[in-house]
C-alpha cells in the first residue's frame, strides 16, 4: 500500500481534498490523515487539532463544525470526494474520536480499508476488544522497544494488532521477516526519497508513507515492470 502522507502533501495544503484528491491522481494507492472529533460530533480530518489565528487558537474538541474553516474536512467529506475504494490510514489524534470514526467507516461499507493508527498499544488492545474487525496498528519508534522487536511483536500477536509502524530508517530486512514471522504487517513511514521508497519495497515491508504520491508511484511501478534477467535467459 503506497500512503499519501496528509495526503499529496509536498504539492498541496496538508488534509484538504485538494491534497487527497491530487495524491490519487499522482498515483498513491491509498490515504492517510489525522482524526479529531468536534464538539458535535464530527469526525474531522486535521493535524494538530487546534484552530484560529496564533494566541487565539483553540482546541477542535471544544468548537462545532460550523466554526472550523472550510478547509477542514469530515471523514464523510473524504469518501464524498475520492470513494471508499481507497486504504486509508488514520492516526487517532482524539481517542474520543475512534468510535464515530469506525462508525462512519461502517456505514461507508469501508471499515475493511481502515487502518487505526496509535501509539498506546494498551489503547490498541482495549480498541481490538471493543470493535473485533477494526484494523490496528501500533506506530512506534525503535527506541521505544524496551523488551525488543522480538517481544514486542510476540505481544502485537497475542492482542491481535494487525500491524506495526516504524520510521523508514529503523527498518531492515531481518527486521521485516521477524514481524512477518508472528504475522505482523510491517509499515513504514517518512519515506521522501526515491532511495527510501525503494529500499522498503525492497525489504518486504507492506506499507509505505510519503508526502509524495508521484515518487512512491513511480518507484512501486519501476518494482513492478523491471524485467527479471533470469527469465531472459530462458
Amino acid at each position: 500500500m503506497l500512503f499519501a502522507h496528509r495526503g499529496a502533501s509536498a504539492h498541496a495544503p496538508e488534509n484538504t481534498i485538494e491534497a487527497f484528491k491530487l495524491a490519487i491522481r499522482l498515483g498513491a494507492t491509498g490515504l492517510e490523515t489525522d482524526v479529531w472529533l468536534t464538539r458535535d460530533g464530527e469526525v474531522v480530518l486535521d493535524h494538530d487539532g487546534r484552530h484560529g489565528r496564533l494566541g487565539l487558537r483553540r482546541r477542535i474538541s471544544d468548537l462545532d463544525r460550523a466554526r472550523l474553516r472550510v478547509q477542514i474536512p469530515t471523514l464523510g467529506e473524504l469518501y464524498d470526494a475520492v470513494g471508499t475504494n481507497y486504504p486509508l490510514s488514520v492516526d487517532v489524534k482524539d481517542d474520543s474520536a475512534f468510535e464515530p470514526l469506525v462508525q462512519v467507516a461502517r456505514t461507508r461499507e469501508s471499515l475493511g480499508r481502515l487502518w487505526i493508527c496509535h501509539p498506546d498499544q494498551g489503547r490498541l488492545s482495549e480498541w481490538r476488544d471493543r470493535v473485533p474487525d477494526v484494523k490496528l496498528v501500533h506506530s512506534t519508534t525503535r527506541d521505544r522497544l524496551r523488551l525488543g522487536p522480538e517481544r514486542h511483536a510476540a505481544e502485537l500477536a497475542t492482542a491481535r494488532i494487525d500491524a506495526v509502524n516504524l520510521r523508514q530508517d529503523a527498518w531492515t530486512g531481518g527486521l521485516a521477516t521477524l514481524y512477518h514471522r508472528f504475522g505482523i504487517l510491517c509499515f513504514g513511514w517518512n519515506a521522501q526519497h526515491e532511495r527510501q521508497i525503494a529500499n522498503l519495497i525492497d525489504l518486504g515491508i507492506d506499507a509505505v508513507y510519503s508526502d509524495y504520491s508521484d515518487r512512491m508511484a513511480a518507484v512501486a511501478e519501476m518494482f513492478v515492470t523491471e524485467p527479471d534477467p533470469d527469465v531472459d535467459r530462458l
